[in-house]
């Protein structure tokens, strides 16, 4: 095994013995906040989860993985966290209605993230809320956009549910089954120290990276002279028709749209976006 010598902080038995339930509840929050806060987007949650389940092999983490709990349970924590953060987001939306959506341009929030999601959402009808979950951004909006345009709720949580379980504990099961591949194992065992501090460091990095340029365009924009406030009139163009959650999925990307006047072909731009 190679040690990060010049980390010592990073060595693999101190934060396995001292930070392993601990390490999971981070884990579990940071999937949560995938889709149940609208600052999930900044979060990294498919390369997580697939690390969290290659290291819960105790086979090469020993005694019992990383989180010293077998993958089974780590699978499944992260998955009920997943289903959670699903249920949240949808009642953010639900109770709050289209003024989630008044809020200033910054680095936690863009309507074209809005705008991203709510174009799945045309195209693939309710089954968004299943395929959002490999889609970053799209998935930490879709719960509250569904929520927002009262897609129905029995349907919702049932595609809430299959997306946390093929994404929060399929994700997390691959990983597992992924370091067994030996090239895969040798990997593990010999660069441990580095693949926790791509794990530990690497998140606050990438969520710190997407912050920050999220916050420059916005900055910029408004610098520009730019409408980077979304009003109540616009908030209201961005919300869902209802029907948009029944419809079956239309993959040549041509379905027309249909609404009450709110949005459409026909809906102006966003100004500024």
């Amino acid at each position: 095994m190679i040690h990060t010598a010049l980390i010592p902080w990073l060595d693999p038995e101190t934060i396995i013995q001292g930070a392993g339930p601990w390490a999971l509840l981070v884990v579990c929050f940071i999937v949560f906040a995938e889709t149940g806060l609208l600052v999930g987007f900044l979060l990294p949650g498919d390369t997580l989860l697939v690390i969290s389940g290659l290291l819960s092999n105790p086979e090469l983490v020993p005694p019992a993985g990383v989180f010293g709990v077998s993958v089974w349970l780590v699978a499944l924590l992260i998955g009920v966290s997943a289903f959670v953060g699903g249920e949240v987001g949808y009642e953010i939306g639900h109770r709050g209605g289209p003024k989630v959506f008044e809020r200033k341009e910054s680095g936690l929030f863009s309507v074209k993230n809005v705008e991203r999601t709510n174009a799945f959402f045309e195209r693939f009808g309710g089954l968004t809320i299943i395929l959002a979950r490999f889609v970053p951004i799209v998935r930490t909006f879709a719960p509250v956009a569904a929520g927002v345009g009262h897609m129905n709720r029995g349907r919702y949580t049932l595609y809430n549910f299959i997306g946390a379980v093929l994404w929060g504990f399929g994700l997390t099961m691959f990983g597992y089954a992924v370091s067994f591949i030996p090239p895969v194992a040798y990997l593990v065992r010999e660069y441990i120290d580095l693949i926790l501090l791509v794990a530990v460091g690497g998140t606050a990095l990438v969520t710190a990276w997407h912050y920050f340029s999220e916050r420059r365009k916005a900055k910029k924009a408004a610098a520009a002279g730019e409408d980077v406030i979304t009003d109540e009139e616009e908030a209201q163009e961005l919300v869902l028709d209802p029907d948009v959650f029944d419809r079956p999925p239309h993959l040549d990307g041509d379905h027309p749209h249909h609404g009450d006047g709110h949005h459409g072909d026909d809906r102006p731009p966003h100004d500024g976006r």
